[in-house]
């Protein structure tokens, strides 16, 4: 939104038809599918497949992986032709680029952010990465990556390069989304969690909640900038 680019919103970890038509129906931009094992929204090549084919055309589909290879996701690529990758791990810069050329998609690189000093990080991934994905850091003892549901401190935000774009995603929910979108500016908002009954169980209405109280404070703060 810095930019004048339109507001984005994400939801990520979908891994049902019914929960990817309400999506869907909310008017998600986004929706992320996740290929990470040991995460409770994991989904099979399978299941994307048949998500994907019902997202095609009508959002963008993204593929969220951990620390693969360039012939993973390159493979990944070809057989489920997603339009971005989301890289979720330690990925390096060099890595991160390299697995670009490998996609030949758009990229987001996310980022654990819990102090002024993990900003730092940012720079170097601007040329890298075609989206930066500011998310909390998971627990040390975490067995995935991510939030886990806790959002970090906002305000560390304000020590960002105002012309960097990123998407703002750990511990969003219905509730706070606004006042996280006041306070941050992103281009877009990420939620997981946030929108969930239980672990890895999407609730639609929580879904519609949220990309609507985005949406709104998204505007709201649009025609704050342009008045």
């Amino acid at each position: 939104m810095s930019n004048g680019s339109p507001f984005l919103t994400k939801i990520c970890g979908l891994s049902t038809p019914e929960t990817l038509e309400a999506a869907l129906a909310a008017g998600a931009d986004m929706i992320g599918l996740n290929f990470h094992p040991r995460s409770p929204r994991y989904v099979t090549l399978e299941r994307a497949r048949e998500l994907a084919a019902i997202a095609r055309g009508k959002t963008e589909i993204v593929a969220l992986v951990v620390d693969w290879s360039e012939p993973q996701a390159a493979e990944l690529a070809a057989a489920l032709k997603p339009d971005w990758f989301q890289f979720h791990g330690r990925e390096t810069p060099e890595q991160t680029a390299a697995l670009r050329r490998a996609v030949g998609r758009p990229v987001m690189k996310a980022l654990g952010i819990a102090t002024a000093e993990d900003l730092k990080a940012v720079a170097a991934y601007r040329e890298a990465a075609d989206l930066i994905l500011l998310d909390a850091k998971p627990p040390k003892d975490a067995a995935f990556p991510g939030g886990h549901g806790k959002p970090f401190d906002w305000a560390l935000l304000a020590g960002l390069d105002p012309s960097q774009r990123f998407m703002l995603s750990g511990g969003l929910d219905p509730a706070n989304v606004a006042h996280a979108i006041g306070i941050t500016r992103p281009a877009g908002v990420d939620v997981s969690s946030g929108v969930e009954s239980a672990p890895g169980v999407k609730d639609p209405a929580r879904i519609a909640e949220f990309i609507a109280s985005a949406r709104k404070a998204a505007a709201a703060l649009q025609e704050g900038l342009t008045a």
